[in-house]
């Protein structure tokens, strides 16, 4: 793709902002589908994608004519010609280098999270999107959830006083673990590039910074570990391959059987690797793909993964606001939970429940406090219904009208980054590290000038 910085290509007047996939995975394509649903406001006109499979599967579904399906990036024209914006959802450890060869190509980007893998190039990209004045929002979906929205808009408008303290955990279920951070390509640190901290939690510390963002996070200290799924657990009998050689996989809760045949759970990552065998796999197919190379059939204690199962973390902000983050795995059932305290009240609620509990301080003889229960519409995927709002919101962004609360344009995002970052170096040194001497040792050298 030739560079042409600086180009902020806008869509015409009363036309849908025209967009590239970049990247046709699970999440890029569930991004692009905002198309489907308001056509008006977002058309899918091009795809980069390697996996020829994927290009024509999606490019048919899009209707992309085959002009605009490319297999590398370096094919795709400069923005205006095609497109005027990049739905950029490319495996993590490609997503900076995509997204600086999208910004100097003149595209608005929508960047999957995490934004990078590392502070150096996160500081790097943020430096990029500067020289090249173009948009780019992050997908922290999470901020368009109706739950979350409603606890900004309690602590915005004062509801409980000032903030003193926000309190969050995210408990992964049983099944995702296994799935994603056990079998998955997210299992080992080093063969994806990221903790499970900045894999999975990134969400949640952006939401912390989101919500209490008065004033930025000063300094973080953290403390985890990993003693579920390591071979000492593992039981007498069980094998390498739940459906090969394991004798106790009819018993097992985490068989994959049973979570991937019988309960047919996260079908859309575990038969990613059999796609050559045609969009719709016959129960034969499966098993056999389970019984031999999928890497979803391996035995959870017979895996490499490296990656911490459960972890916890404080926060100081440079107000006085003390912030706590709990992750915990293995669950019975995925939830996230919020508290906040302030100086008149407290905010609690479950996303799942859909409630937020406010109770505030009271002077009445005849009651200890005063509460209210906010009762949100929650919908059962899509983060809690934040998806498309994510997307809906880059469309008016690059339209140039004003941008949401929730706006999750990079500058508005990276506290919760650099969170992670700091995080896993107090977790290894066993300390508080300060996001200033992050930020200090991790800028990007000056460009060269002429």
């Amino acid at each position: 793709m030739t560079d042409t910085p600086n180009l902020g290509q806008s869509a015409q007047p009363g036309q849908p902002v025209r967009a590239v996939l970049v990247g046709a995975g699970h999440r890029g394509v569930l991004y692009s589908r905002y198309s489907q649903v308001a056509p008006g406001e977002l058309a899918i006109t091009a795809i980069v994608e390697p996996d020829p499979i994927r290009r024509a599967r999606w490019g048919d579904e899009f209707g992309i004519p085959e002009s605009a399906r490319f297999a590398s990036l370096d094919d795709l024209p400069p923005a205006g010609v095609i497109a005027e914006a990049a739905i950029n959802a490319t495996m993590d450890p490609d997503h900076v280098v995509t997204a600086k060869q999208l910004l100097a190509g003149g595209y608005h980007v929508l960047l999957e999270k995490p934004i990078a893998q590392n502070a150096a190039d996160l500081l790097d990209l943020q430096a990029a999107q500067e020289r090249a004045g173009t948009t780019l929002m992050i997908c922290h979906v999470l901020r368009y959830a109706p739950f979350y929205l409603e606890a900004k808009r309690l602590v915005a408008e004062g509801a409980i006083g000032e903030p003193l303290t926000i309190e969050m955990a995210e408990h992964v279920s049983y099944d995702h673990m296994a799935l994603a951070y056990v079998r998955g390509r997210w299992g080992n640190s080093e063969r994806s590039g990221s903790s499970i901290l900045l894999a999975k939690c990134s969400h949640d510390l952006d939401l912390m910074t989101w919500l209490c963002n008065a004033a930025p996070p000063a300094r973080v200290a953290s403390a985890g570990s990993r003693g579920m799924f390591i071979p000492a657990r593992k039981p007498a009998g069980a094998g390498t391959r739940c459906l090969s050689d394991c004798a106790i996989e009819r018993t097992c809760p985490y068989s994959a059987g049973r979570l991937y045949l019988d309960l047919e759970k996260w079908g859309e990552y575990v038969w990613e690797q059999a796609e050559h065998l045609g969009p719709e796999l016959t129960l034969e197919q499966k098993q056999e793909s389970l019984r031999t190379n999928n890497r979803y059939g391996t035995c959870v204690w017979g895996n490499d993964n490296d990656v911490m199962d459960r972890q916890a973390l404080t926060v100081e902000f440079e107000d006085g606001v003390v912030g706590s983050f709990t992750l915990a795995t293995n669950s019975p059932a995925s939830s996230r939970t919020l508290t906040v305290i302030g100086t008149t009240g407290e905010i609690h609620g479950a996303l799942e429940s859909g409630e937020l509990r406010v109770r505030r301080l009271t002077s009445d003889p005849t009651q200890a406090y005063l509460e209210e229960i906010h009762r949100i519409g929650v919908k059962g995927d899509m983060h809690g219904g934040g998806d498309h709002g994510l997307v809906a919101d880059f469309v008016r962004v690059i339209r140039g009208e004003p941008a949401s609360a929730s706006t999750t344009q990079l500058a508005d995002s990276i506290n919760g980054h650099l969170l992670v970052f700091a995080a896993e170096e107090a977790r290894k040194a066993g300390g508080w590290v300060t996001l200033a001497d992050l930020t200090a040792s991790n800028e990007p050298a000056p460009a060269r000038q002429g």
